[in-house]
């Protein structure tokens, strides 16, 4: 695959748009609300980790790209639900297909990891790299 040079550049709008389907929160979202339309609260719960703040503004960006919809409920006290929409929808193959490559990959990068850092520890000691002469 190759992709114009543009696509690279700060300026490039298909570069702000994968940043924001990219991110581990909306990606999560995304699968959650893939299920059923759910409360803030009820995803809140389900993302171990994700702060109230996040959260909204994770919400807020996917539904400015129109990846799920915003409803408010009627109910005593009113409640927001959130859906995915089409366009959420269709990103799910996708998705699953990224998560799918992290299960089938998740061996080789602990190991490619544990390589790295021992790498690491032996390249340092002490905050002196060993191996090097002081100049």
């Amino acid at each position: 695959m190759e992709l114009e040079t543009i696509c690279f550049s700060s300026d490039c709008r298909s570069r702000g748009l994968f940043d924001q389907i990219a991110d581990k929160w909306s990606a999560m979202v995304l699968a959650i609300l893939s299920e059923r339309p759910h409360r803030f609260n009820v995803i809140r719960r389900r993302l171990e980790g994700v702060s109230q703040k996040a959260l909204t503004q994770c919400l807020r960006r996917l539904e400015r790209n129109g990846l799920i919809n915003r409803r408010v409920v009627s109910l005593s006290p009113v409640a927001v639900e959130y859906e995915i929409t089409e366009l959420g929808l269709s990103l799910q193959m996708p998705l699953r297909a990224l998560h799918q490559w992290t299960l089938d990959h998740l061996v080789e990068v602990d190991a490619a990891r544990e390589v790295f850092d021992d790498r690491q520890s032996d390249e340092t000691f002490g905050g002196v790299q060993v191996g090097k002469r002081p100049d």
